[in-house]
């Protein structure tokens, strides 16, 4: 009886130390490029899908970029996560994508970009995302389509970056003024890169309701000189969203700019390369334990696995 209680501890110890959330293969990735059209919108939306090397159906995540960004960014993530299974779906918005400033004199992008951070750009966001999801189930159904068969859409996650987090809140549990939601249900875990709590409702109200697991990241300088958010608006998220499957990785000395692709004009601090080795670690065990329910990415995400990918100085806390 104790020979076989030893043998299971030893076991599970040596699952706890065989997960590693930064082994991935990253060989014969696919990518995939897509233009969703919504014809009751008259709206096209321009989609990159990396896929894994199998064939077998993937968990599916998608992306929403931040403002004046495209498919194109934050390939670091889409490039980790389909080596380790998942199909990466980014996602572009027509209206605040890279349009908004390409062709715009250099002295008038900050303002075209500044109108382009819109109420009405949000709505049109929060209304692509379930417009992309009933596309992708429909290649997946169809017979001759490359998606076909490749899609395990019972297992959806998302994430977005500043306008994109924004537009994660939105499809994740966010509730905005009156209790109104765009919440999308096939969307079972939210990844949120600088998030930030809405100005005209209190964050316990807009926060208060969600229900599936989050894993927000921010920085000790992510401001925004667009929209205004701060580090404390960053920060409140984390306060209002009730217990349950919910983490927050604060990454010391970094600006808004650390969870792109590149630095913004008016950077102050040297970019730190650990910053995406830790975000693609906690974001693939984040979406290990709770999108595929793995016992081993749950106790590396709840035990001391952070701790082995965080800075010193780095803080990370769940509820």
């Amino acid at each position: 009886m104790f020979s076989a209680i030893l043998m299971s501890v030893l076991a599970l110890v040596a699952t706890q130390q065989a997960y590693d959330p930064l082994a991935c293969s990253q060989d014969d990735i696919q990518t995939l490029k897509l233009t969703v059209t919504d014809s009751r919108r008259e709206r096209e939306i321009p989609v990159l899908v990396y896929l894994p090397a199998r064939t077998s159906p993937a968990p599916v995540v998608l992306f929403s970029h931040g403002l004046g960004g495209s498919r194109m960014n934050n390939a670091y993530l889409g490039r980790h996560w389909a080596g380790r299974g998942y199909a990466a779906v980014m996602m572009q918005h027509p209206g605040s994508d890279e349009s908004v400033w390409r062709n715009v004199p250099p002295e008038q992008r900050m303002d075209a970009l500044q109108a382009a951070a819109s109420a009405g750009n949000y709505l049109l966001r929060v209304a692509d995302v379930p417009a992309v999801l009933d596309e992708l189930e429909r290649c997946d159904q169809s017979t001759d389509h490359p998606l076909a068969g490749r899609l395990d859409l019972t297992k959806v996650g998302m994430s977005g970056y500043s306008f994109g987090a924004q537009t994660t809140q939105g499809l994740c549990g966010q509730r905005g003024l009156r209790g109104s939601r765009f919440t999308d249900a096939r969307i079972k875990v939210a990844i949120i890169l600088s998030p930030s709590a809405p100005r005209n409702v209190s964050a316990s109200h807009a926060f208060g309701g969600v229900s599936i697991p989050w894993l927000l990241m921010t920085g000790t300088h992510d401001v925004s000189i667009i929209g205004d958010a701060d580090a404390e608006s960053r920060l409140a998220v984390f306060e209002a969203l009730p217990p349950g499957a919910k983490y927050e990785l604060v990454l010391h000395d970094a600006e808004h700019s650390a969870f792109g692709d590149r630095a913004l004009p008016g950077d102050r601090l040297a970019r730190n390369p650990n910053h995406h080795r830790e975000i693609k670690a906690l974001t693939t065990a984040f979406l290990d334990a709770y999108l595929l329910d793995d016992p081993a990415a749950k106790d590396w995400m709840d035990g001391d696995g952070p701790c082995s990918v965080l800075e010193p100085e780095d803080r990370w806390r769940a509820k």
